[in-house]
């Protein structure tokens, strides 16, 4: 098989959809991000990047706080509105009908519908070209309970959304279960 060059592209999957949460005005907006990811392990840190002119950008910047709310496959049609309007002409709250929260840092709203919710405070931002990249330490994880099993995040319940962008951009949901991780590769010989 053969390589064929498309020039500089973005073509790591999957990409999370998620709604960063920040306050602009004494007002909670949210906006849609496939651009997120972890990016410690201790302490817990998560970036996200956010176009400098988005209405959120502003709201991050002045509060150095934000929220991620991961949704489910049952708030697609809230999560695509949510990219498709900006905050800056409409109530998204409303719109949606999310109920708001706000955990211990305060300025980060939370989505209560979402199955998990991290609260953030900015400890770094890069500006790169067209985004700049939010890394939050996350203060606290929120789990909705009909979401664990066992005490531990059952994921296969969350039915978390995958964003795509080739051929057409699109919404997809996580697949089944392939392999057990850090174990199928010991098929392959000897770990030491």
């Amino acid at each position: 098989m053969g390589k064929v060059t498309m020039g500089p592209q973005r073509f790591t999957y999957s990409m999370p959809v998620i709604l960063v949460g920040t306050m602009i005005d004494a007002k909670p907006n949210f906006m849609v991000v496939a651009s997120c990811g972890e990016v410690n392990a201790e302490p817990p840190m998560i970036s996200v990047a956010v176009r400098h002119h988005r209405y959120s950008h502003r709201g991050i910047r002045e509060n150095l706080t934000f929220s991620v709310n991961l949704p489910s496959l049952d708030l697609i049609k809230e999560t695509d509105y949510c990219g498709i309007v900006s905050g800056a002409k409409v109530d998204k709250v409303a719109a949606c009908k999310f109920d708001v929260f706000f955990g211990k840092l305060g300025g980060a709203p939370l989505i209560a519908q979402c199955p998990i919710n991290l609260e953030c405070r900015v400890v770094h931002i890069l500006t790169l070209g067209s985004h700049s990249l939010f890394i939050g330490s996350i203060e606290e994880t929120y789990v909705n309970d009909g979401f664990i099993t066992s005490g531990k995040l059952d994921i296969g319940k969350v039915k978390p959304l995958i964003y795509t962008m080739t051929m057409a951009r699109q919404y997809h949901k996580l697949g089944e279960v392939i392999a057990p991780a850090f174990s199928i590769g010991k098929e392959l010989g000897i770990v030491e």
